[in-house]
């Protein structure tokens, strides 16, 4: 079994569309915790706020089976096939870390750079596994988010229901 993270985030009625996305990944992907929920800005772009939030996975999937049947979900879910970087979504899923792989691995960068670049990721990534380790940094993620500069990215933690359950959960 590979222990996975991943950011998840929308900015097009998120609650619904994350709702939607925890059901899946629960059920089809070996989701067992996920953090709080998290508001910010979207960057880079003019729209909507985005909620944004990290999950733990446990899956036999290899990364890119994993890789390709997010991407396929987020499809599905209404994410164009061509989407800009800087641009509203429906659903976003992206592998933060996979086991102690790093570097360029079937197509995906790991750890994903975004974890020490954006507190909508680093903040519940930090939440969810304070003691899990930057793999290159060799870094806590709570050390890490200790020594974030959170002035530059505000955020506001969300109470987000969901079914019978609220967000931190364990699934």
């Amino acid at each position: 079994m590979n222990l996975v993270y991943l950011g998840v985030g929308s900015n097009i009625e998120p609650h619904a569309n994350i709702s939607i996305g925890l059901d899946v990944l629960r059920d089809q992907f070996g989701m067992r915790r996920a953090s709080s929920a998290y508001e910010s800005a979207a960057l880079g772009f003019d729209g909507p706020a985005f909620i944004n939030l990290a999950v733990e996975l446990q899956t036999d999937l290899g990364l890119a089976e994993l890789a390709a049947e997010l991407r396929a979900f987020e499809h599905r879910m209404g994410r164009p096939q061509r989407a800009s970087r800087f641009s509203s979504r429906t659903l976003d899923l992206d592998i933060l870390s996979y086991g102690e792989l790093s570097g360029q691995v079937a197509g995906v960068q790991l750890p994903r750079a975004e974890i020490t670049e954006n507190a909508y990721v680093l903040a519940p990534l930090a939440e969810l596994a304070p003691a899990g380790v930057h793999p290159l940094l060799k870094v806590s993620y709570a050390q890490l988010w200790a020594e974030y500069d959170r002035a530059r990215q505000p955020l506001q933690q969300l109470t987000f229901a969901h079914g019978d359950w609220v967000l931190p959960a364990e699934v």
